[in-house]
């Protein structure tokens, strides 16, 4: 048996291979300039759109997780995030329409860029791993179950964005920590 911790970092490395970078680096730069960010993902996706908003929010950004109660409206100048790793969720789609008739600009990471969810994006971004949209027969590529991969990927993904926004935003590492909750 070949060992599947060296296969899922071996398959992760391959999504970060074929990932463009310069669309990284655009994604980045709209969260850098969104008056206010709200963030969307369903299932195992939103514990990992959570994390990023976690950090965003330790950097001093405005930000909120959609579905909470002190989730804001969102407008012209802000960003709504959605993750939606195989294209389309009816979730996803309601909630992009909604973002986008009240004017918010919508970055919108996922695996099937030919999903219905794009078509309300203004931009998006490829992150090229396998989800429930490929999981079986011969679409499978992956040694990790259903959209692990995806999921793997999109924390790896945020960790970097938050690399870059830091360089980005000349933010410090003690600001950061001034930001922690003192409630754990």
């Amino acid at each position: 048996m070949t060992n599947l911790y060296q296969s899922a970092l071996a398959e992760l490395g391959g999504v970060f291979g074929r990932i463009n970078d310069a669309d990284v680096d655009h994604a980045c730069d709209m969260i850098g300039k969104a008056k206010r960010i709200v963030v969307f993902g369903g299932g195992r996706e939103r514990l990992q759109i959570m994390g990023f908003a976690m950090r965003l929010y330790h950097m001093g950004l405005d930000v909120a997780v959609e579905g909470d109660m002190t989730t804001p409206p969102v407008g012209p100048g802000d960003l709504f995030i959605v993750t939606c790793g195989p294209g389309q969720i009816s979730t996803a789609i309601a909630l992009m329409g909604v973002a986008r008739d009240a004017g918010s600009s919508i970055l919108f990471i996922t695996a099937q860029p030919k999903g219905r969810c794009a078509a309300f994006a203004d931009f998006v971004l490829l992150l090229p791993a396998q989800t429930m949209a490929d999981d079986q027969g011969e679409k499978r590529t992956s040694v990790l179950p259903m959209g692990s991969l995806f999921e793997g990927a999109l924390f790896v993904l945020f960790e970097v964005m938050i690399l870059k926004l830091i360089r980005s935003l000349k933010i410090s590492p003690e600001a950061m920590r001034a930001n922690h909750t003192n409630l754990e």
